[in-house]
């Protein structure tokens, strides 16, 4: 074996985007703060309004999405012929139909599931069996 072909020896080089252990450790690192951040959120309560927490929450989980395909699915613009981008857009579509889907579906259940507590103060709730 050639000089050449033993520092080559169980690496390849297919075209593709390879992440390094510092690309990694700061997609881990972004991704612990946009999980934190959001728990914290729910967990005091910090703002009033549940709607404007669940937008905040989406908002955080989008820019986690695009964290991951960035820091562990190496998706840029310049590898495989652009097809990255098209998996890019696709998932983005993917995640708006996801998303809108979800909170449409948790607005009418609570809408349509609990209409008789609407009125109820939490001293009323307390006293249903």
């Amino acid at each position: 074996m050639s000089a050449h072909e033993q520092s080559n020896h169980g690496h390849h080089d297919d075209g593709h985007a390879h992440g390094t252990f510092g690309s990694y450790m700061i997609g881990f690192g972004l991704s612990v703060i946009l999980t934190a951040i959001p728990f914290w959120l729910v967990m005091t309560g910090y703002f009033a309004n549940p709607q404007t927490t669940a937008m905040v929450i989406m908002a955080f989980a989008v820019v986690q999405i695009v964290v991951h395909m960035i820091y562990f699915l190496h998706m840029n613009t310049r590898s495989e012929g652009g097809w990255t981008m098209m998996a890019l857009i696709f998932t983005l579509v993917l995640v708006v139909i996801t998303l809108a889907g979800s909170m449409w579906v948790m607005y009418h259940l609570n809408h349509n599931m609990m209409p008789q507590m609407q009125g109820m103060s939490a001293h009323d709730m307390s006293q249903m069996p």
